[in-house]
């Protein structure tokens, strides 16, 4: 890990070179001085909360109980999680020695990457920041954070918030579009957290590969929800309207779509209809006119969602509730839609949106062989109250997280490890797992001075090493 040259015709080299010696020191960063870190971010929280609460008011119209949920309380539980955990994450742990390693003594240092790279996405733009920072910096890593550019608002209080808790040489943010993010990949970071698209991720990738940095990737994808004839309909489609209107459907693990037995779908779709009207419309002014149901992030995704529910509509899919689409407010009526074929974009794309495709089927074995013959998703739900048909599902598909009878809850559980597989993302986040993405593993050995069983495998080889290297591969 060395200096690069300032020669380099890159704007962040400066910024760059100047964390190198931090992240030098912060390798032999205690405990006490890791915490204090998280705890003035935690401060800075608790103090600001109202203008987070604005910036995403101003960005997506976001209601401020769900800034709360899905803001701010998912970074606090973050940071509360590492503080009461970190001492133990980070001690080393001591291995087993097998009888061919007689002598030694073994264990696993946790030790920090070094400089790391944060790429946070548009649709969490608070929680997806922070929340990786913090994994970073309970492992001892340095920080360049590149908020979205498509939350302009939001970016703009991360950068002030940033650079009223620590100076550039330790965690610096950095505001940009796509010129940005390419100049910075372009550095030799010695990790790189990035959640987004897959498409993006694929390039993300690439670049880190020029540099053999490691990556976490959080992605995306089609998450399906099986909802067998065993379910209980009306709680299921409480949970499944609320996981996929949470942030007007702009969710990485809101369910995409829905497989729903044939013998129960006009139940299940009645039963969809009235949640949506309770959560949304319970006094009967029109959807539009809820205080709780965020907007579209910006003029470009309002007119791919609408583009989406054209195209499906003109061939052949059935609208069932909702369709309007308002430009002026970047409103999509939460949707509800049948008859959906592999020909229609929205069988194919991420909606990312209010739009909630319903696909009939016959049979289990037919909905699991339709969610393989797709990429593996973020996230899978499963509803029913058959405990076979849930262990069938969970057996015989694969997916990077798992929920039964609810979605999207696994995010807020600080012990279980979050992200997706292949399509859908690579490494995992969150509590202990975040610090792993951002540690290194070193695998240290303690080997005896003086004689020792290694010494007896040392050339010139006789008959007796012969001897001990087939004892070795027979028994050992």
């Amino acid at each position: 890990m060395m200096e690069l040259d300032t020669t380099c015709d890159n704007p962040y080299l400066a910024l760059f070179n100047s964390q190198l010696r931090t992240s030098i020191n912060w390798r032999k960063s205690n405990v006490e001085e890791r915490v204090d870190r998280l705890k003035k971010i935690r401060s800075w929280i608790q103090k600001n909360q109202n203008d987070i609460r604005e910036a995403l008011w101003n960005d997506f119209r976001k209601p401020e109980v769900e800034t709360d949920l899905s803001e701010i309380f998912p970074v606090t539980s973050e940071i509360n999680h590492t503080i009461k955990n970190l001492k133990s994450w980070m001690k080393p742990g001591p291995v087993g020695t097998p009888l061919s390693m007689l002598g030694t003594k073994s264990k696993v240092q946790f030790e920090p990457k070094g400089r790391t790279l944060i790429i946070s996405p548009w649709n969490y733009p608070f929680n997806l920041a922070i929340g990786p920072l913090v994994s970073a910096l309970a492992a001892g890593c340095t920080v360049i954070l590149k908020p979205s550019e498509l939350t302009p608002h939001t970016s703009f209080l991360i950068e002030r918030m940033l650079s009223e808790i620590f100076p550039n040489h330790e965690v610096a943010a950095i505001l940009g579009g796509v010129d940005t993010s390419q100049d910075l990949l372009k550095l030799p970071f010695d990790h790189i957290f990035f959640t987004g698209s897959p498409q993006v991720g694929k390039i993300v990738m690439g670049n880190a590969a020029k540099n053999l940095s490691s990556v976490t990737l959080e992605l995306g994808g089609k998450s399906p929800a099986i909802v067998s004839e065993n379910a209980d309909i009306p709680d299921s489609a409480k949970k499944l309207v609320y996981g996929k209107l949470l942030n007007s459907g702009q969710t990485c693990v809101a369910p995409d779509y829905a497989l729903v037995h044939e013998s129960i779908f006009e139940r299940f779709r009645d039963e969809l209809i009235i949640a949506i009207r309770e959560m949304y419309d319970p006094n009967y002014k029109g959807i539009i006119e809820s205080p709780d149901l965020a907007r579209i992030v910006n003029d470009r995704h309002f007119e791919r969602l609408e583009g989406l529910l054209k195209d499906a509509i003109s061939k052949g899919a059935k609208l069932e509730f909702g369709g309007e689409c308002n430009p002026h407010h970047r409103y999509v009526e939460p949707t509800l839609i049948s008859g959906i074929s592999e020909k229609m974009n929205i069988s194919q794309e991420e909606i990312f949106g209010p739009i909630f495709p319903i696909i009939v089927y016959s049979d289990l074995n037919k909905a699991i062989y339709y969610i393989n013959q797709k990429p593996k998703p973020l996230a899978l739900y499963v509803f029913s109250q058959n405990k076979n048909e849930v262990n069938q599902v969970l057996e015989e598909t694969s997916s990077g997280n798992a929920v039964v009878n609810d979605c999207v809850l696994h995010f807020l559980h600080p012990n279980l490890p979050f992200g997706g597989i292949n399509h859908s993302g690579i490494g995992k986040s969150h509590g202990y797992f975040g610090f792993l993405a951002f540690s290194n593993e070193k695998g240290v050995l303690h080997q005896r001075v003086g004689l020792n069983n290694a010494t007896l495998l040392r050339p010139p080889y006789g008959v007796k090493t012969r001897q001990i290297i087939k004892s070795l591969i027979k028994w050992f």
